[in-house]
């Protein structure tokens, strides 16, 4: 690990010299300049862990040297030099972006002190710059899985609606993947550097469902023992995910239509009205129009949710993308347990194009992990998949005993065709024929709907 560099600017050569000695000593690296403007020149001072600038310098300032540095981000905590020790300069420092000043002539155990301190601080920049960078690169939708048509056309909606504050609404089949899209929106969205609050409505139970949403006032029932903030009030500024949107219970989706209105909440037994700023993205694996129908949900609103609607696929509905998928998990099992599977046997990723999928996205990843943790090999077989998987794949992949050379051909193009999602130019490339030779044979089989005919 390299030590840290510290850059010291002042016009004073001895204290150049005494500075440089005491920091050595304690094992940094440190570079030196006589100006500001030649350590602005320099790509050291950008490189720096930590500055130590003088306040009065020849040319450009201690103070201008500030200024016009902290306007590049991320930036490294600056310390400033002054020889009044006057509260007014530290203080305009301070002002203008320095992280602490010392006085000459400096105390070699005060300049220590200060010095470790701007590091520490500089380590939780850089290591929240890189949390967030890899939070980004794990939810941001370019990198949500998916070459189909049908999520493509998802991706486009999602980069244009993030850039807007309209409520969302998520549909989609449970494990098909609605709070990666949510976060996937919040974060491509100007609301990215705040909070992404989630909350499963479904997992909460009814009686404390209001106070975790709204919060509650000290002494407002029993057991409120304190004052509690809500996940509202929490997400101010950034996005509130309802996950399971139809468990609301009907006696507060009043109260939360309210809120949508008004853009105001009040806490449990408080009487003080506190505003928020907050996207609402909610999901849904019900029809909501249907739980409006019978009674279970609010229609107004339901309509104030449903500004926007992003319908997430089932995985049996976009096959071609679970090879992708499949090679995608694998990857990430094998840096979870220190594995290095490198493939799938051809009938595992033939037994996943066949198998039906009821759980989605979610079942293959579980089936996957199942199989990085079971398998002794490098290559994953059909033996470590689970039971159903199996089941279903053994029944489906037994040859069959056709009668003629016609029913040979006939399973072969609409086994293609189901493995493509009826798409004509990726069928006839597995076949090996071209598109126009395989719609005449689909027409001659009888597999041509009318309005393609």
């Amino acid at each position: 690990m390299n030590a840290p560099m510290i850059v010291l600017i002042d016009d004073e050569p001895n204290t150049l010299k005494v500075l440089s000695a005491i920091l050595k000593k304690k094992g940094y690296e440190v570079t030196t300049f006589s100006s500001a403007e030649a350590a602005l020149q320099d790509d050291t001072t950008s490189g720096a862990d930590t500055i130590i600038v003088d306040y009065k310098l020849p040319g450009m300032s201690g103070i201008d040297f500030i200024e016009r540095f902290k306007s590049k981000k991320p930036s490294p905590p600056v310390i400033m030099l002054t020889a009044f020790g006057t509260i007014e300069k530290a203080v305009e420092a301070m002002r203008k972006g320095a992280f602490n000043y010392l006085t000459k002539p400096v105390n070699p155990d005060e300049l220590i002190t200060v010095v470790r301190e701007a590091l520490e601080k500089q380590s939780l920049v850089m290591e929240n710059i890189y949390l967030r960078s890899q939070l980004r690169e794990a939810t941001s939708f370019q990198n949500i899985i998916g070459k189909c048509h049908k999520m493509q056309e998802l991706f486009a909606l999602i980069s244009t609606v993030a850039r807007s504050n309209s409520n969302v609404l998520i549909t989609g089949e449970s494990g098909t993947g609605k709070e990666l899209v949510a976060k996937a929106i919040h974060y491509e969205s100007p609301r990215a550097n705040r909070s992404f609050i989630p909350i499963d409505c479904a997992a909460l139970p009814e009686e404390i469902i209001e106070s975790e949403l709204f919060g509650h006032e000290k002494g407002s029932f029993t057991g409120a023992y304190d004052r509690k903030t809500g996940q509202i009030e929490l997400a101010n500024e950034g996005t509130l995910f309802l996950d399971e949107i139809s468990e609301l219970p009907l006696n507060l989706q009043k109260k939360f239509l309210r809120f949508l209105q008004e853009k105001e909440i009040m806490r449990v037994g408080g009487n003080k009205r506190i505003k928020v700023d907050v996207r609402i993205i909610a999901a849904t694996n019900r029809d909501l129009n249907e739980e409006v129908s019978k009674g279970n949900f609010r229609e107004d609103l339901f309509y104030r949710l449903n500004v926007v609607t992003l319908r997430l696929p089932p995985l049996r509905e976009r096959k071609e993308d679970i090879p992708l998928l499949a090679k995608h998990f694998l990857k990430r099992f094998n840096l979870i347990n220190n594995r290095v599977i490198s493939a799938f046997d051809r009938e595992v990723i033939e037994a996943f194009m066949e198998y039906d999928w009821r759980g989605n996205v979610r079942e293959l990843e579980n089936a996957v992990e199942r199989a990085v943790v079971l398998c002794p090999a490098d290559t994953i077989s059909l033996r470590y998949l689970p039971k159903p998987i199996r089941d279903i794949t053994t029944n489906n992949l037994k040859p069959m005993q056709p009668h003629t050379l016609l029913e040979t051909e006939h399973r072969l193009i609409l086994d293609a065709l189901n493995r493509t999602s009826f798409n004509q130019t990726k069928a006839a490339e597995i076949l090996g024929i071209t598109r126009k030779q395989l719609r005449t044979k689909m027409k001659n089989h009888g597999l041509m709907n009318n309005k393609e005919e």
